[in-house]
Parts: structure tokens; sequence; C-alpha cells
């Protein structure tokens, strides 16, 4: 954990969860060892999109549909989530408990390997969460630019890797992570700043073509 674990647990403790459904979803991510972004992280996302007036969103890695439960809450009725998810069990159960969370109209799914599937996703977007594969992230930064409107908003999770991106000697994965972090800090279409909550969240706004 990069937070101490007593602010950590401070925060979560200070602000409720806005639906018993999210909690549901905790624990079922807890009881099959499925990682989430968590309340913290889904909260920072749906700050986002009031603040950024977001209405179109796609979302790479969408597991069984925690992070994708909290941006739909906070998008308009017209919004919508385009989410590529490789695992159809996973997506199965997500399309569950949206449906229960009654925001299944502003969700679609994509079945496949993103860096794939993100060719069929042709329009402007007001703001792209990454989780996929680490090793992807770099693969697919190019798309992401490409499709982000002027003013979008990238939003990668995992950027600082429980710490061992400031490791000597880090690791494959790691190594793709700093890799893509560099490219982030580097690109000219983007101004990129890392959050440090959970594992690090990457928020880089579009300000050139």
């Amino acid at each position: 954990m990069i937070v101490n674990p007593d602010i950590e647990n401070y925060l979560r403790n200070l602000a409720p969860i806005p639906h018993p459904i999210l909690k549901e979803m905790e624990e079922y991510g807890k009881s099959c060892s499925f990682p989430i972004v968590g309340p913290l992280v889904g909260r920072f996302l749906y700050l986002m999109i009031e603040f950024g007036h977001v209405h179109t969103i796609l979302e790479c890695g969408s597991g069984f549909g925690y992070a994708a439960a909290w941006m739909a809450l906070a998008l308009p009725e017209n919004g919508n989530i385009t989410c590529i998810e490789y695992d159809s069990t996973n997506i199965k159960k997500a399309k569950e408990f949206l449906k229960r969370l009654e925001v299944i109209h502003k969700v679609s799914f994509i079945e496949g390997n993103a860096v794939e599937c993100i060719q069929k996703v042709g329009h402007s977007l007001d703001m792209i969460f990454n989780d996929i594969d680490k090793s992807q992230y770099l693969t697919i930064l190019p798309h992401f630019v490409k499709r982000l409107r002027l003013g979008g908003v990238l939003i990668s999770d995992n950027v600082l890797w429980k710490g061992l991106v400031a490791e000597n000697d880090p690791d494959k994965t790691t190594k793709h992570i700093v890799a893509f972090n560099t490219a982030l800090f580097n690109n000219k279409s983007l101004w990129t700043s890392i959050v440090p909550i959970r594992d690090g969240l990457s928020v880089s706004v579009k300000l050139k073509t």
C-alpha cells in the first residue's frame, strides 16, 4: 500500500458508499480475490465525470463492472460507457450488477482484447479509464490519445505499482509501467499528473491534437 494504512482507512471511512450494491460488489471482489479499484478511486472517477461534464466514456479492462458502476451512477441519462473486457464471465456478472443498479442502459460491452477492440471505437470520447494488462499500456496509448476529444481526460490505474516504480532494479511488469508513465509525461498532446491514491492514478488532459 502506497498511502499510510491509517490514512487509507480514514479516507475510506470518511465518505459513505452512495449505493449498497457498490458495497456488495466490493464483497464479491474480495470473495473471489478479484482486484478492484475500490471506493477511493470510484469516488475520484465520479468526481471527474461531474467536474468535466462527461457524457462519453471508454473503459478498457472492466472486470465485473465495479468502476463502470461508479461512473454510470455519475453519468447523466444521455451519457454512455463502452466497456472492453476479455472475459465473458466478467461481462455477464457486470451486466447483472449494473441492471440491479438501474444503470445498464448507459453501458455497452465489447468482448475481447482492448488493443484489438479499440479499433471498433470510433467516436470522440470525453473520458477514458484504462485498467488493462500492464504490458499493453504503452501499446494502447496512441489509440487513447487519438480518440480523446480536446479537453478529454485519460485516467490510468496502477501507475505506481505498489511503489515498485521507484525501485532501482524493477521487474518486467514494473518496467512496462515506468515506460508508460514516461511516455505520458513526454506526450506533447497531453498534460499529465499522478495522484497517489490506492495504487496510483495518472490523470492526463488532451490539450493538443
